[in-house]
């Protein structure tokens, strides 16, 4: 009997993939498939779908090594890529070198004699090339898929999975292909089958090009800033629907993350819940306060595990939580990693993250996880979250957010208490902020999180005027502001205004070229402070001595880009 999850990802596959087929992540690879099909016999389409479709799925699942999460294989392939483009243009601009190149390889094809003379096999080697540079597009189910393979080895489930996302590509790839032989066959019926056969060489050896300089990444970052995430990804509401989701989550071995899973853990004699094995610290990049650690290595200590980013305020407000059970506990066999998983591009950066842990004072372990392999390992969906996992290597207790720190620090002391630590004293005292219940939601100043804006913010340039009168919780722009997915940045003029409820209001800022910029901050029009931007991170723009209301108003310098708001 065919399992309805398997089903439901396999057309799911299917349809993600014929969506990324149309959409701009597929230019890159374009021109070098409308032209390696125009200049080539009526079987290369074929061939160079197929090519792409094996070298794609081969790259995803069995080099899931190679690949940096969703991102462009390794750099020998890339080289590959390169080679045969490059290698093919050359050859249709002269003819006579395709066809020493194209004579060996129809020789392969005797067992099936009709692909021979008709560019099928050249054609698959194009393709094969074309696959490396197009397997950036894959979403987040591919996602799943490489951090699975990455990490228990590829399995049927998961080759079978990627290689209907694949066909989903293939099929609509095929039509586009197909239409670039028609287009060539008209050409070629009106005597300038030489014409084409060498700009279409050239075309070919400017991808490779492309390619060799890194344009098709620089394209698609882009893209990726300058459009709103459904026009790069048109099935990214499915992708995140509750319903996909768990089925990728199945994917790890039918376990979604460990919060979703409290009917099923059992309550141990301590009263805490078993969850089962942690996962291991996986697709990580570096380290920092410690070298690299693995909970094999750990076995026989109590392990915190914690998520979290250097911008994100309420992981900040954790902090000294966490920092105080590091220090008492941490000589009755405690130990913190805290994983770094980045919410925005610039948090990948291992310089920004080794600053905040130097200015935050964190003394435990710290790990990146640029690709979210860690992230996906445990199922995890939120910032901050904590697991603890016991001496055995178990997650015994979960917590999602600020708040209940008394809860973890008992939990802590409970399994410390069970791998023979005496003696720990009373618990922490820790005086934390805690925002108040009612302070204004977070919201985002690009386009793809953007919340509680009395005009909706516009993708590109645009000159914007805030009203006299705000709602509580409500949000306007002022002068002009550059519009992008993940940041707005500041022109001529620019302003945010907010009538806030809270006792503290925090914005993410940065700014580019290494040039101090400023923000001026009034509360109900009179001058609180001046910020000096001097690099990406969290800055304070208010601090009340007890929760308020008001009208917050900030007016930028051009040039910095602004990420979000935060209230407590």
């Amino acid at each position: 009997m065919v399992c309805p999850t398997m089903v439901l990802l396999i057309l799911f596959a299917l349809v993600a993939g014929a969506a990324t087929a149309v959409t701009p992540c597929v230019l890159p690879v374009l021109p070098a498939l409308l032209s390696a099909s125009a200049a080539g016999g009526r079987r290369r389409p074929l061939g160079i779908v197929l090519g792409l479709a094996a070298t794609f799925t081969i790259t995803v699942v069995a080099l899931a090594s190679l690949v940096h999460g969703v991102g462009l294989a390794g750099n020998g392939v890339r080289v590959f890529a390169e080679v045969v483009l490059i290698g093919f243009g050359l050859a249709l601009l002269f003819p006579q070198v395709a066809a020493r190149i194209e004579a060996p390889l129809t020789r392969l094809a005797r067992l099936g004699p009709r692909t021979r003379g008709d560019g099928f096999w050249s054609g698959v080697g194009v393709g094969a090339a074309l696959g490396f540079a197009y397997t950036p597009c894959a979403g987040p189910i591919l996602a799943a898929v490489i951090s699975v393979s990455a990490t228990q080895g590829t399995s049927l489930r998961v080759a079978i999975v990627a290689l209907a996302y694949a066909a989903g590509s293939a099929a609509v790839l095929l039509l586009l292909a197909l239409s670039g032989q028609w287009i060539g066959d008209r050409i070629r019926r009106a005597g300038r089958g030489l014409a084409l056969q060498r700009t279409m060489g050239v075309v070919m050896i400017a991808t490779g090009i492309a390619l060799t300089t890194q344009l098709d990444v620089r394209f698609e970052s882009a893209l990726a800033k300058n459009l709103p995430e459904f026009a790069i990804n048109p099935t990214s509401g499915i992708e995140k629907s509750h319903a996909v989701r768990s089925r990728l989550a199945s994917l790890r071995g039918g376990k979604a993350g460990f919060g979703e899973a409290t009917a099923h853990a059992a309550t141990k004699p301590d009263g805490l819940k078993d969850y089962g094995p942690a996962p291991d610290f996986t697709g990580t990049q570096r380290w920092f306060n410690s070298a690299p650690l693995s909970l094999a290595q750990l076995r026989g200590r109590v392990v915190l595990v914690d998520f979290w980013t250097y911008t994100c305020i309420n992981c900040i407000r954790t902090l000294p939580h966490l920092e105080a059970w590091d220090a008492k506990y941490r000589n009755d066999g405690l130990t913190i990693v805290g994983v770094h998983t980045p919410e925005f591009p610039f948090e990948h950066d291992a310089g920004n993250v080794q600053k905040a842990v130097r200015s935050e004072g964190i003394r435990y372990p710290v790990v990146q996880d640029n690709s979210y392999g860690t992230w996906n390992a445990y199922g995890n969906s939120y910032w901050p979250a904590e697991y603890l996992i016991d001496a055995q290597g178990h997650v015994r207790h979960v917590q999602f957010g600020e708040g209940d720190y008394s809860g973890t620090e008992k939990a802590i002391r409970t399994l410390l208490a069970e791998r023979g630590a005496t003696g720990l004293g009373s618990m922490t005292n820790v005086h934390g902020q805690v925002p108040p219940d009612l302070a204004t939601p977070e919201t985002y100043v690009g386009l793809q999180r953007a919340q509680g804006y009395v005009v909706p913010l516009q993708p590109g340039e645009h000159t914007y005027a805030a009203p006299a009168n705000l709602r509580p919780n409500q949000f306007a722009l002022g002068g002009t502001w550059d519009e992008k997915v993940e940041e707005g940045v500041s022109g001529p003029n620019a302003s945010i205004d907010v009538s806030f409820v809270a006792q503290r209001v925090f914005i993410v800022l940065g700014t580019s070229g290494g040039k101090p910029r400023k923000v001026s901050v009034f509360l109900d029009g009179k001058p609180v402070r001046t910020l000096v931007v001097n690099g990406q991170r969290l800055y304070t723009a208010l601090s009340l001595p007890r929760p308020g209301s008001g009208r917050l108003s900030l007016r930028f310098d051009p040039g910095i880009s602004a990420y979000a708001f935060t209230f407590g």
